[in-house]
C-alpha cells in the first residue's frame, strides 16, 4: 500500500477506521436503549398481570353462583 496521501484520496484503511468507530457510537447507544427498553418491557408485563388478576378476581365475585340444597 502507498503511505502518501494525495489530498482528496480516501483509502481503504480510512474508510475502515471510521466505519468501526462509527459502528462503536452506534453500539454503544442501542446497548444503553435496550437496557431501558427491558426495564420498560418488565414493567409493563407486571402491570398487565396485576391488571388482570384484579379484574380476573371482581368478575369472579360478581358472577359467583350461590346453591340452596334443600332436604324434601
Amino acid at each position: 500500500m502507498n503511505k502518501t496521501r494525495e489530498p482528496g484520496h480516501i483509502s481503504r484503511d480510512d474508510l475502515e477506521r471510521k466505519l468501526r468507530a462509527f459502528q462503536g457510537d452506534i453500539k454503544g447507544a442501542v446497548d444503553n436503549q435496550r437496557n431501558n427498553l427491558m426495564v420498560a418491557a418488565g414493567v409493563v408485563g407486571l402491570i398487565v398481570v396485576i391488571v388482570f388478576f384484579l379484574l380476573g378476581r371482581r368478575s369472579g365475585k360478581k358472577k359467583s353462583t350461590i346453591v340452596e340444597i334443600r332436604r324434601v
